[in-house]
Formats: structure tokens, C-alpha cells, sequence
């Protein structure tokens, strides 16, 4: 992975580039926590190998997941990072363009980046708090 900060100041502004066979979660998760972040809006494109997404199953109160076992285009990636228990930590969906024209998305759970994927992640000064949700089984962002 390498990264540039392209603007600085309270709502800093960085690209991050992520290589051949890294897991885009737990990179994003390594350079949120290493900058700190607290409330940020991520948006990329480029291409995995193979990936999971999931679908979040209300009776279960977990993610099903849905293996891309192929190469597949990064359509689109966006999400946010705000602050959980155990720290910064993104919360990211893609939209998988596969070989056929057809699609899979979901909560992206881990995938294995080829050849690249173009991260903007766009920070804000302020602070936003995760706050696990027993009743729905997740962690959302609690605004005040």
C-alpha cells in the first residue's frame, strides 16, 4: 500500500493505493487507525482477484456471504470510517462487475486486490462513535 496526502487541514484528503493481493478491509483498517481517523468518507474503484461480500441476515444478525470466486471489476466501493470499540474501522459495500456484465455487492468482507485499487479517503475534524446494537447485531454510528 502507499498513500499521499493531497489536502491537509482539519478535513484532510488522502489517496491510498493498495497492491497486488492485499485485503482492501484490513489495509483501509491499518491506515485509518495508524492516521486516526474519526469520521470519514471512502470512495474507490480497481479490481480484486476474488472477493466476499454479505448480505446482512435480520434473523441471524450476521453478514451471509457471498463468494466471487473470479476477477472481478471494483464498480464502485464507498463507505465510512468512524470509531468502534477497538478503534477506527471502516464499514465498506462494493458493487463487483464480473466477466458476464452481471453484478454481486454487499458489505465487502475481505477480497484480494489485482492489479490496484484507487482509494480517495476524505476526512472530516470531527468524531464519530460506533455503538454496538444488541437488537439489530451490529455496530452503527451513534451522531449524538
Amino acid at each position: 500500500m502507499k498513500w499521499q496526502q493531497v489536502q491537509d487541514g482539519p478535513s484532510a484528503v488522502y489517496v491510498v493505493v493498495l497492491d497486488p493481493g492485499e485485503d482492501p478491509v484490513a489495509e483501509l483498517t491499518a491506515f485509518a487507525r495508524d492516521r486516526s481517523l474519526g469520521a470519514s468518507q471512502v470512495t474507490a474503484l480497481g479490481a480484486f482477484s476474488r472477493a466476499v461480500v454479505g448480505w446482512f441476515d435480520r434473523q441471524a444478525k450476521d453478514y451471509r456471504p457471498i463468494p466471487v470466486e473470479q476477477q472481478c471489476e471494483v464498480l464502485s466501493l464507498i463507505g465510512d470510517v468512524a470509531v468502534a470499540d477497538d478503534g477506527p474501522t471502516p464499514h465498506l459495500h462494493a458493487v463487483l462487475g464480473l466477466s458476464d456484465g452481471s453484478t454481486r455487492g454487499g458489505h465487502l468482507l475481505s477480497g484480494r486486490v489485482w492489479p490496484t485499487l484507487e482509494v480517495v479517503v476524505r476526512d472530516s475534524p470531527a468524531e464519530l462513535a460506533k455503538t454496538h446494537r444488541p437488537d439489530i447485531g451490529l455496530a452503527l454510528i451513534d451522531p449524538g
